[in-house]
């Protein structure tokens, strides 16, 4: 073989091996990869789409995304997880029931403006005692990591943080309540038991008269702004005040809470996950009540100024003790009809969970404890997933189902094989 042949030879060689191994990598820095999206049995509006990145795009930060029917681009946003990473969007035309909407992706670079101040769609901003959470310029809610100080003088013990309050409407108005005086130890949105055997002692971290345990914020995490939602990440102690050497801490709890860009409604996810704080484990005793827990405004006080309906069309009469996929609170806020919906996950521990639905208090909570006893055990996490929706005007059971069914059957993009 002469010299000429073999640098001829080895030149083809080496590029074969590169088109052999790098035909994904061409494609994700120069092609579109082009996706479907289906709506399936039922129709599709405002809801989030996810398209799990495949491997050689897992890496990269920035996309763009068109759609192909009018030209439109649309806000795309990177949720970067332990496992799989995946681009979120909110598809905000709706999708008739059994069609498809198609979109061009593709990999882009960010414009860099060093002096602009960027604004994204969902805003997270702390200010040493509290989170704000706002889509656009509306305020959505208030996370409280600093200790709010019982308003009652001689009843210290009610001093709490880890929750969230204010919750808002989107035209501004606050749908929850705090410390109110006929039940000072409910908080907005909190999440405690009311039950508990630890160590060998009964324990009651929802009821902070008791002085028996409490539920106290302990880090925060993370916080992220974002184009397509926002998410903040913290660290909750359930803590029994009964031990011999001090307190305990029983449970760590961590919130991860998700605000979508959504303005017309609110819409957000909160993710619970306890695990045990030491090696004995936490056993939540059979009860009535206790667990995520929603107070609402202070304008329901009195009973004939709110309402309840869940998904089997049952209300705060009739509604106590039943298993719905769903409940929402609603009534009149200054002449204004508004609504606030819980909705449970069917990967959630005894789904559909037990529901306390307080006759004349506007408050209510999921309650897996209603059914008996568990326990949580170290090494095992036990992870509470549920969706929020915060709405003006009456009550709509059709859209609540609509939401149901995107919350548990999350629409998936799909590339386009042909």
């Amino acid at each position: 073989m002469n010299l000429a042949f073999r640098n001829y030879y080895r030149g083809t060689a080496c590029c074969l091996i590169l088109f052999l191994i790098t035909p994904h990598i061409i494609k994700a820095a120069d092609s579109e990869i082009h996706l479907k999206v289906s709506s399936g049995s039922f129709a599709r509006k405002k809801c989030i789409v996810r398209y799990e990145l495949p491997n050689e795009l897992q890496n990269e930060k920035h996309f763009s995304l068109v759609r192909v029917d009018n030209g439109k681009s649309i806000p795309v946003q990177k949720e970067t997880t332990s496992e799989r990473n995946k681009l979120l969007w909110i598809l905000e035309d709706e999708l008739p029931a059994k069609n498809i909407r198609k979109y061009k992706l593709q990999v882009s670079k960010q414009a860099k403006h060093p002096s602009a101040k960027t604004v994204r769609a969902v805003e997270l901003k702390d200010d040493g005692k509290q989170i704000l959470i706002k889509v656009g310029d509306k305020p959505v809610m208030v996370y409280r990591h600093a200790i709010v100080n019982s308003p009652i003088p001689n009843e210290p013990y009610y001093a709490r943080s880890g929750y969230i309050h204010p919750l808002y409407t989107p035209s501004g108005k606050i749908i929850s309540d705090d410390f109110n005086p006929d039940h000072a130890h409910q908080h907005g949105i909190m999440f405690a038991w009311r039950k508990i055997l630890f160590d060998g002692r009964h324990n009651n971290a929802w009821d902070q008269k008791t002085m028996l345990g409490r539920v106290e914020h302990a880090k925060v995490e993370s916080i992220t702004s974002g184009n397509v939602f926002g998410t903040l990440k913290v660290l909750i102690r359930h803590v029994d005040l009964t031990g011999k050497q001090g307190p305990v801490t029983m449970l760590d709890e961590v919130w991860k809470i998700r605000v979508f860009a959504i303005q017309d409604h609110f819409l957000f996810d909160i993710v619970s996950t306890q695990t045990c704080a030491t090696k004995k484990p936490v056993l939540i005793e059979k009860f009535h009540y206790g667990g995520m827990t929603i107070r609402g405004s202070a304008l329901w006080s009195d009973k004939n100024l709110f309402n309840l309906l869940t998904s089997q069309g049952k209300t705060r009469a009739d509604g106590n003790h039943t298993r719905p996929n769903w409940v929402e609170m609603h009534g009149a806020l200054n002449e204004e009809r508004v609504g606030v919906t819980i909705f449970d996950h069917p990967e959630n521990f005894r789904f559909p969970q037990p529901v306390r639905l307080h006759p004349s208090m506007p408050y209510f909570c999921f309650v897996p404890a209603q059914l008996g006893e568990f326990s949580i055990e170290p090494g095992k996490p036990f992870i509470s997933r549920y969706r929020y929706y915060i709405h003006t005007g009456i009550p709509d059971a059709a859209i609540a189902n609509q939401i149901w069914e995107d919350y548990t059957h999350p629409l998936q993009a799909q590339v386009v094989k042909d």
